[in-house]
């Protein structure tokens, strides 16, 4: 067989699912997955919306053509075939695939910063080459980019553990420096926000406020560990948090949209000494208040995931009770992928969190 399905972009509202050609081997690094499992990201969605022309401006500069780009960049598979130089996995092996592709010896490497790999890594799936939504993929730098599925493993959970749980933790819990006792707000209750109330939750904060204008949404997140809902649709959720916090304020506030109204509103919930961390993907500027900020001796933060705590989080998963599973709410066989679509970018309607895509 020298081809196959794949879900593929072609430009602004354009994407087709169509016959493409079979991935090979590239590098002697690389390693061809067949996918079992993938899902749709909202950043597939900005894709699809024309929010990164820069995928066919950068292919064009490299090859001079523009064949389409294959979506996605989360998921799990079956290693299919590996390169000369791969020594970590083998045909058979069963796999996460990250979200994060790094070489693992540059100067970012070397400092965890993987999501700046200077060996053309990073964050690249999806985006700079052809992604998971195919039912082959390639993955450079297969044996630092690959992890191993445990048998004990969830596997609609290790979905997730490509990218959503790894981005809510790293950008938001960590970078946001939650502690054990700390008030928490997340600003967000799509799949990152979260994926930044279920690995928050591994820190014992003692208040965990999300804030959404979904109320299916917000009734998930009550289920999944949130002490307390706010939606701003219904009243002020400034002043709803400070109520709820005794006037304080919070000591982390997660912003999980990338909306200039959903930043506004963490920059006026955290408390001196405080700890904003925007882990939302911005398309446009936003009101940075610094005139009000600089005084508080506040950190703000923001972020694309290192994937550097996946292999932590793996095993978290593999013990852990919480509820990470309740994330996958629709499930739909591959052929079926173009619906997927459609119920993912219908969201509030259809009361999809992730859709969870099976071959």
């Amino acid at each position: 067989m020298t081809t196959m399905k794949a879900m593929t972009y072609y430009g602004e509202n354009d994407i087709r699912f169509e016959d493409r050609p079979k991935p090979t081997i590239i590098d002697p690094t690389d390693a061809i997955i067949k996918m079992t499992k993938t899902t749709i990201c909202g950043t597939d969605l900005g894709i699809w919306k024309g929010k990164n022309p820069e995928i066919e401006a950068v292919a064009r500069e490299k090859t001079g053509e523009w064949n389409g780009r294959i979506l996605g960049h989360e998921g799990i598979g079956i290693v299919e075939e590996v390169g000369s130089a791969v020594k970590n996995f083998k045909k058979g092996d069963r796999v996460i695939v990250s979200c994060i592709s790094r070489c693992g010896s540059c100067e970012n490497c070397q400092k965890q910063l993987y999501s700046h790999c200077q060996q053309n890594g990073g964050w690249i799936m999806g985006y700079m080459i052809d992604g998971t939504q195919a039912e082959y993929v390639r993955t450079p730098f297969a044996d630092n980019s690959l992890y191993i599925l445990p048998d004990n493993l969830n596997t609609d959970v290790a979905v997730f553990l490509s990218d959503a749980l790894p981005t809510g933790h790293e950008i938001g819990v960590q970078y946001g420096d939650v502690k054990p006792g700390d008030t928490v707000a997340i600003v967000g209750a799509g799949p990152v926000g979260m994926g930044c109330l279920l690995t928050g939750q591994l820190y014992s904060p003692s208040t965990i406020i999300v804030i959404d204008m979904d109320e299916n949404r917000l009734a998930m997140a009550k289920e999944m560990g949130a002490t307390h809902t706010v939606n701003p649709d219904k009243e002020d959720a400034v002043a709803k948090v400070l109520e709820i916090t005794g006037g304080r304020g919070v000591d982390c506030a997660m912003e999980a949209v990338g909306y200039p109204a959903t930043w506004d509103i963490c920059q006026k919930i955290v408390k001196e000494g405080g700890n904003i961390a925007n882990v939302g993907v911005h398309g446009q500027p936003v009101n940075f208040e610094l005139n009000k900020l600089w005084i508080k001796n506040l950190k703000i933060t923001t972020g694309l995931v290192n994937a550097n705590t996946t292999g932590m989080l793996i095993k978290a998963c593999e013990c852990n009770k919480l509820p990470m599973e309740k994330l996958a709410t629709h499930h739909f066989k591959f052929s079926d992928i173009e619906k997927a679509y459609d119920v993912f970018k219908h969201a509030s309607e259809t009361k999809a969190m992730k859709v969870i895509i099976e071959y």
